[in-house]
């Protein structure tokens, strides 16, 4: 660390076993596979603080999974064809992540494979994909279609997340193989890498999800100019009003609810060139965002605000969808 040379004549030496009695043995070997060793090694206290972060955000994303996947039978369990586009863009990143996977380990880049799995649980999943879905998984109808595939790709996501890091995290990936009790095999080091289906892969779905992300990052960016505004309190009482120049954009995002991938009640997309003090980000071309309030009362079980919440007078303060599902719910405990 600071481009010092360790040794024990100036006293700067640090002992792996004093990392494994403080932070535990997974931090170490986070260390070691997250470190090129094409180049000198950087060791110490801080960068090993940053590694106890990235295990921290590796752990949580085992957590999420294994929490939202408690009680999930196959019964539940859908095809890839049966699936929204976004599932399948999980499964498509999984695919490739695969492939990459595959390849750094049989050519020994332990440091590339470490971060391809990195960012795309950090970035694909924490970030983007568990963020949309979380209003799915605990809003919706247990039967629903789109938290049946949610839970279908969280589970096939568990299956190689713990397959690929239990090299790496050995205790941690055990740990999370244990609490959910699922396979034939008693230990995560008894499995081999999952077999993933190669007709996942859909490169003009990925292109599409590309730029559905990149609209994303504008409106992103508008609501927590925003929030940081005391505009709004949550991205759930705004209603962004998208002005989007470029054809493409707009195709891509012809047949996607931008709401939800948005994280707001409501949304227009509108083809143009916006008013001049719309938001705009430069790395992001021809989108232009101004958000507006949302109309109508507050959900009391998702948050959202609509105008239709309170139109049902069995479920008063609700929304139609949390209305049907309080009512599916309270039949299914008779």
């Amino acid at each position: 660390q600071g481009k010092e040379k360790m040794s024990k004549s100036k006293g700067n030496a640090l002992s792996p076993q004093d990392v494994v009695d403080n932070q535990g043995a997974d931090i170490l070997r986070l260390w070691v596979v997250a470190s090129n060793y094409e180049e000198d090694l950087r060791f110490g206290p801080e960068i090993l603080k940053y590694q106890g972060d990235a295990y921290r955000r590796l752990r949580n994303t085992l957590r999420f999974l294994l929490g939202n996947l408690d009680g999930f039978e196959e019964s539940e369990r859908l095809d890839a064809a049966e699936m929204p586009e976004l599932e399948r863009w999980v499964l498509h990143r999984l695919a490739e992540l695969d492939r990459q996977v595959r390849r750094n380990v049989e050519g020994f880049h332990f440091h590339a494979l470490y971060q391809a799995v990195y960012t795309f649980c950090a970035v694909d999943l924490s970030a983007f994909y568990f963020d949309v879905r979380k209003d799915v998984l605990y809003c919706d109808r247990p039967d629903s279609l789109r938290r049946r595939a949610c839970r279908t790709v969280l589970d096939e996501v568990f299956s190689c997340l713990t397959a690929w890091l239990a090299p790496i995290l050995c205790f941690t990936a055990e740990e999370a193989w244990w609490t959910r009790g699922k396979g034939p095999e008693a230990s995560v080091h008894l499995r081999t890498f999952p077999e993933v289906p190669g007709d996942w892969l859909d490169e003009d779905l990925a292109a599409k999800w590309s730029k559905v992300r990149d609209l994303r990052r504008v409106i992103t960016g508008a609501l927590e100019l925003e929030r940081a505004d005391k505009r709004l309190g949550s991205s759930l009482q705004g209603h962004p009003e998208v002005f989007v120049a470029r054809p493409d954009l707009l195709a891509a995002v012809s047949d996607v609810d931008m709401a939800e991938i948005a994280i707001t009640s409501a949304i227009t997309v509108t083809e143009g060139d916006g008013p001049a003090e719309a938001f705009r980000l430069d790395e992001v071309a021809g989108v232009a965002v101004v958000v507006r309030l949302a109309e109508g009362q507050k959900c009391e079980r998702c948050w959202k605000v609509l105008p239709e919440v309170g139109s049902n007078p069995a479920a008063p303060g609700t929304c139609r969808r949390c209305a049907d599902a309080v009512q599916y719910l309270g039949a299914a405990a008779q």
